[in-house]
């Protein structure tokens, strides 16, 4: 795979020098990457637009006064959320029994029937769209990348879709049920959002405030560079996402975690004030989280390496390897290791993902149906949860490929 341009990089933006969550100047770095793509999940039509795509900086720093982590150089302007922006999971069966299972919960656990919901960050409308058909409730998402096409309810029924931001100018839609889905990790300055978040729930203490983020741990603890990439600007332990909202005037329920661990899922109500976390669980959960940074630091380049050297060794035998996923695991995973002819095509069972180009490395993106001519030897899988589906797909087609997951 030839690159035909050099890619564009922006002008950096200033560095952020205080904690987006608790205002603290007691900042750490603890990883960074260079020139690697603004976007993962915006659809690229052309090799050539792919491998030239924006690039800016992953500089990750640690707050060691709250524990919140951040890419102190990302810039806001340099993101792309639009029609383009091709971000569901959707057409997993995997992730669709998990996530109707999880708009079962929330019905169940909220006493969401005949209620109004409103979903932060909705994507292409899954989500609020089952919890209102399941639950006969009411709803408005808000997304700029929602496409009415893609919608699986018309905007005359129960789900009305904004294709904007949230922001304070929606602060009068009124809801029992505030639901905010792998978004948070998007929004570069957290406290602010939160209080805007909570000075639209008012004074009506029993709404229901609902957050799904990415658990910064296992990304830690796994050594997972795949799951840093440039979109996810901020990142979340179960303790500094309770004292988030804490601080910014919630009553936080309960913190759990979901989906192989990966997800960290948040309850919280209206409180009559913000309360910070008690100094002392502060200090220990910090500290915890302290070493888990430390320990990534120190291995997280060897990993890199480890698969740089499996990869080109594969090649070098003569031996295909495909990735199976072109989202932002894979973005990231192929531009940080620095992969180009090792890898020839990547796999996707999204058919809108299907034809399209990886953001800074411009490998081309397949149906699974390919692998039948392309008989690959081995396959990469950029989740773990999706492995037993995957070999199950590829066992249907008569492939008995080496797969190993990240």
């Amino acid at each position: 795979m030839s690159v035909v341009s050099e890619p564009r990089v922006p002008e950096a933006a200033p560095q952020t020098t205080d904690c987006p969550s608790c205002g603290s100047h007691a900042l750490k770095a603890f990883y960074s990457v260079d020139s690697v793509p603004v976007n993962s999940c915006v659809l690229m039509r052309t090799a050539e637009e792919a491998l030239t795509y924006p690039r800016g900086r992953v500089d990750m720093v640690f707050c060691e006064d709250c524990g919140f982590i951040f890419n102190r150089a990302f810039d806001l302007q340099l993101i792309e959320y639009s029609e383009r922006y091709e971000e569901t999971q959707g057409f997993s069966p995997t992730f669709n029994r998990f996530h109707e299972a999880l708009a079962k919960q929330v019905i169940e656990r909220y006493g969401l029937n005949s209620k109004k919901v409103v979903e932060i960050g909705c994507g292409k409308g899954e989500f609020i769209t089952m919890v209102c058909e399941l639950g006969e409730n009411e709803g408005v998402g808000f997304d700029p990348s929602y496409v009415p096409d893609r919608s699986r309810a018309a905007p005359s029924e129960r789900v009305r879709f904004v294709t904007d931001f949230y922001s304070e100018r929606y602060a009068g839609e009124d809801a029992d049920f505030v639901c905010c889905k792998m978004t948070l990790e998007h929004i570069p300055r957290v406290e602010a959002f939160m209080r805007t978040v909570r000075r639209a729930a008012g004074g009506r203490p029993d709404t229901v405030v609902f957050f799904q983020v990415p658990e910064i741990g296992i990304i830690l603890r796994q050594r997972g560079f795949w799951d840093i990439y440039y979109e996810h600007c901020s990142y979340f332990s179960p303790e500094s996402l309770a004292d988030l909202f804490q601080r910014t005037g919630f009553e936080v329920r309960d913190v759990w975690t979901g989906y192989g661990d990966q997800y960290l899922m948040i309850e919280a109500v209206p409180a009559p004030a913000a309360q910070a976390m008690e100094t002392a669980g502060r200090a220990d959960f910090v500290a915890t989280l302290a070493a888990e940074v430390d320990s990534f630091a120190g291995a997280v380049e060897s990993i890199i390496d480890g698969w740089r050297k499996k990869l080109r060794g594969a090649a070098m035998r003569g031996e295909r390897s495909v990735l199976w996923g072109s989202g932002s695991k894979a973005v990231s995973f192929l531009t940080t290791v620095g992969i180009t002819t090792e890898v020839e095509i990547v796999v996707d069972i999204n058919p809108h993902r299907q034809g399209m180009y990886m953001p800074g490395t411009g490998h081309r993106i397949v149906r699974p149906e390919a692998l039948r001519d392309y008989r690959p030897d081995n396959v990469i899988v950029m989740n773990p949860v999706y492995e037993r589906e995957i070999a199950e797909q590829l066992h249907g087609m008569g492939l008995k490929p080496r797969i190993e997951s990240l």
